[in-house]
């Protein structure tokens, strides 16, 4: 475990958040945002060390020994930033996606192709088998990609699938938690409404106010966020365990996957893209439970000419590639920290 300062935590404390607030942008992971910055296989191989060994230490009460072995104050500092993000961040992201699409998905289009040159850096031999897995994971991207939405379910075995299969994003780069969602059908449920109305309930009861408590639709909403929680801990403990022992074994071949998935999730991250929402037999647009929309695919397009808002387009994807090579930059001009 690295011996770091508080404005080390600090710093993690924000790299978490840019990971929590990347895995809320349908398209984008925060373990992509995690490789970037160079913290993903410590944070891969933390979850990793929740295990038998640590429950053990738990169990015979050596806590400060369990603190060490999990590396305790890393993982609070990344996870503590991304559930900030959520409540924060991604909330002005949500808004800012709302009303300048392109410009949104551009930037993080930027952020995505500069991911992809950083990345394969990382890949010690370049092969064969190494390019074969890159190839592998982009065509299961882009197949992810051009998939068709599941009607929305809050049935709770399918609401706690959605935990595992959602935190995906911050445990494989490149595929994205809050589009998996979007494929399951029940991104606005889980990532909109039931945040929304977890905030709404922690503040209501900072002033208070326990009205929420005999109101039907929040306890539901409150049953399926940690639902969903649980489903993410499982998923995110899970998958860790898989990788951490794929990137010990396999690390080439693994980080070429995962470089694939990243290229694959270009399609969704694709600027001009119109959403196309379900319709009845009258042509009108059909709601799910919450009064919104149901989203079915998107229409993808090149743009025709040099318009205004195709000039702005360019240059947000210039400053997320731009972005990119500052980041990795900063981090390479950092002194190894001795363990």
């Amino acid at each position: 475990m690295y011996k770091r300062r508080l404005k080390d935590y600090v710093f993690l404390f924000i790299k978490g958040l840019c990971m929590g607030s990347a895995n809320k942008v349908p398209g984008v992971s925060g373990g992509m945002i995690a490789m970037v910055t160079g913290i993903y296989e410590e944070f891969i191989y933390s979850l990793q060390k929740v295990n038998r060994k640590a429950l053990r230490l738990l169990w015979n009460r050596r806590f400060k020994s369990f603190f060490n072995y999990v590396n305790i104050r890393f993982q609070l500092a990344i996870n503590l930033g991304s559930a900030t993000a959520y409540f924060t961040v991604s909330l002005l992201l949500d808004r800012l996606i709302k009303h300048h699409p392109t410009q949104v998905w551009s930037f993080f289009f930027g952020l995505i192709l500069g991911s992809i040159y950083y990345i394969s850096k990382r890949v010690r031999t370049w092969n064969g088998k190494t390019l074969g897995m890159v190839a592998l994971g982009t065509a299961i991207g882009l197949c992810i990609s051009f998939m068709n939405p599941l009607p929305p379910n809050d049935g709770f075995p399918f609401i706690f699938l959605c935990g595992v299969v959602g935190v995906s994003g911050m445990t494989l780069p490149g595929l994205s938690g809050s589009f998996m969602l979007i494929l399951l059908g029940n991104y606005v449920l889980l990532m909109v409404d039931s945040v929304n109305n977890l905030f709404q309930v922690i503040t209501s009861t900072l002033r208070c106010d326990f009205s929420w408590f005999s109101d039907p639709n929040r306890i539901h909403l409150l049953q399926l966020v940690t639902i969903f929680a649980t489903g993410s801990i499982v998923g995110m403990l899970g998958f860790s365990h898989i990788l951490g022992y794929l990137l010990k074994r396999y690390h080439d071949g693994v980080t070429a996957l995962l470089i694939g998935f990243i290229t694959g999730s270009l399609g969704v991250a694709w600027p001009w893209k119109t959403p196309i929402y379900k319709l009845d037999e009258s042509g009108q647009p059909l709601l799910d439970r919450s009064g919104n929309q149901i989203l079915t695919t998107f229409h993808r397009f090149v743009p025709s000419g040099l318009e205004m808002e195709t000039v702005w387009a360019g240059f947000w994807v210039l400053a997320g590639v731009l972005l990119i090579f500052l980041i990795v930059h900063y981090e390479s001009k950092k002194p190894i920290q001795s363990p």
